[in-house]
């Protein structure tokens, strides 16, 4: 095709049927032919040289040119020009002055193997390129949506699936576990991510993600898909067991209802593309007491105790339904912890009572050791709410003379006692700090206090590395279960009443540096 004796709009017919092949466009194709005739070009009237080529796109006829810069001194007569030559060279430069580009037409000339083969080589590279690029931009605008295409093969446990015009992956980690799939299997998939990379776009779909299952139901529930009714959040074990919360917009609607659909067959739609889960639809509501109690079901339970600030919910309920709510290896707990992004903690009636007792007995016995009080001003000050001497320190006088029995002098006293013991467990607690040998990086680490480093530095975590080595759960407590049985296991910083966010955000942010560094 390079060939001065070729039929010139053969290049022509060439650029439009490769555009139409790669779904590029044509300009690109012809861009494409005279860069690569440009490069060939240069072998022949040597490197040195500025070379452009221009395709005519009507005829196909090439024009070769040398592109030269108008100085008024010219050195390098490859690259630069004087301005006197220019208007020489042509009719067209008499308007042309310093510092303005003009082009030299050079002889055209029957390219060599060597030159040909350098053209073909540009002008493929410079096509696949412009075909990675049409495909980035054809599926950039696909994340968060369902794909579908054919199993091509499977590569080390991964699936490469066939969208049509290009390929995608499936990572093993994010396919159901246990699912049977082979090459040739038409399937359905979550576009987690289309990212460019030096060998092309790479998109990767997802069926264990929890947005799969949602899409499924947006595609499954007109109501979904026209925003009368909203997905609020969702949690899968993949293969296993999901959860999904739902709110009507529409009021009138029964979101459960709609999502399950005529004799079930809504829901299970999504059950079998998603190799039988088990899916439980959840009704949200304002109240995380009342969408934790759906969302633990079939137990039934009897309380829930609120914290928004910490995000934790206490769950009581009778010893028969704990096995229920807590589900198999945790999992019911798990999925709902996910689903309400709050930490859940499943107790007894009795464990509730015997924990309620217990702070009450440890809260008033740290107000009469350490503030000097009698057994009754302590119970007195629990009852009211107050949990640490810190809260008394920060109190007024205004709100605890509004507690019976107290009076303006008393609680003058109580606060400057407070005060007192404040400043004194401070000075000890830097002691401590000093004396247990904790590392500056450890003890400068941001939202660890004084007294969370003492405990830490007794449980021999001495550095930060010790520190980012942590489980959240080591830091919060929780249960396990050993040999069958229920065990509480508690938290280095349990009396911290840190939350499992806290926890993980401290962690994190510690591994970050680590990582960092």
């Amino acid at each position: 095709m390079l060939n001065r004796r070729a039929d010139k709009l053969e290049l022509l017919r060439i650029a439009e049927a490769v555009a139409l092949e790669k779904s590029i466009d044509k300009e690109l194709i012809i861009d494409s032919m005279e860069n690569g005739i440009a490069k060939a070009a240069k072998s022949k009237f040597g490197s040195d040289n500025e070379i452009k080529v221009l395709i005519d796109r009507d005829n196909g006829d090439i024009g070769i040119y040398r592109k030269l810069i108008i100085v008024e001194n010219p050195e390098n007569t490859n690259l630069e020009i004087g301005l006197k030559e220019a208007k020489l060279l042509n009719n067209d430069n008499e308007d042309k002055k310093i510092g303005d580009e003009i082009l030299q037409p050079l002889p055209s000339f029957d390219f060599g193997r060597i030159a040909a083969q350098t053209a073909k080589q540009v002008i493929n590279f410079n096509v696949r390129e412009a075909e990675r690029e049409r495909q980035y931009n054809d599926f950039k605008d696909k994340k968060d949506t369902i794909l579908s295409g054919i199993v091509k093969r499977l590569e080390f446990g991964n699936v490469i699936v066939d969208l049509g015009r290009t390929e995608a992956i499936i990572q093993k980690n994010e396919l159901i576990p246990r699912e049977n799939i082979k090459a040739g299997d038409r399937i359905k998939a979550y576009c987690l991510d289309v990212r460019r990379e030096p060998r092309g776009q790479q998109i990767f779909l997802s069926r264990a993600h929890p947005k799969f299952m949602e899409k499924l139901f947006m595609q499954e529930v007109p109501e979904i898909y026209d925003g009368l009714i909203e997905i609020k959040s969702s949690a899968r074990d993949p293969g296993s067991r999901a959860k999904i919360c739902v709110k009507a917009i529409d009021t009138s609607l029964d979101p459960v209802g709609a999502c399950v659909g005529m004799r079930g067959s809504r829901v299970q739609s999504v059950v079998n593309e998603l190799q039988g889960e088990k899916i439980d639809i959840v009704n949200w509501s304002e109240d995380p007491a009342i969408v934790v109690s759906n969302a633990l079901s079939p137990a039934e339970v009897l309380r829930v105790n609120v914290d928004n600030n910490l995000k934790k919910l206490d769950i009581i309920l009778t010893e028969e339904n704990l096995s229920k709510a807590i589900g198999r290896r945790g999992q019911n707990v798990r999925l709902a912890t996910k689903l309400l992004n709050y930490e859940i903690n499943i107790m007894t009636e009795q464990e509730d009572s015997e924990r309620r007792q217990t702070e009450f007995k440890e809260k008033t016995e740290n107000f009469v050791k350490n503030l000097e009080l009698d057994e009754t001003l302590g119970q007195l000050l629990v009852a009211e709410g107050f949990s640490s001497i810190d809260e008394i320190k920060d109190s007024s006088i205004e709100v605890l003379k509004k507690i019976e029995g107290i009076e303006d002098e008393t609680a003058k006293e109580l606060i400057e006692r407070a005060e007192e013991f404040h400043k004194k467990d401070q000075e000890e607690i830097s002691k401590k700090i000093k004396n247990l040998g904790l590392e500056n990086e450890l003890i400068n680490h941001e939202g660890l206090t004084p007294g969370m480093l003492v405990t830490l530095g007794e449980q021999k975590i001495l550095t930060l590395n010790d520190f980012a080595d942590l489980a959240s759960d080591e830091l919060t407590g929780g249960y396990d279960v050993v040999k069958g049985e229920r065990i509480r296991i508690k938290g280095y910083l349990e009396d911290f009443a840190l939350s499992n966010k806290e926890a993980d955000d401290l962690i994190m942010s510690a591994r970050n540096k680590i990582y960092k560094d």
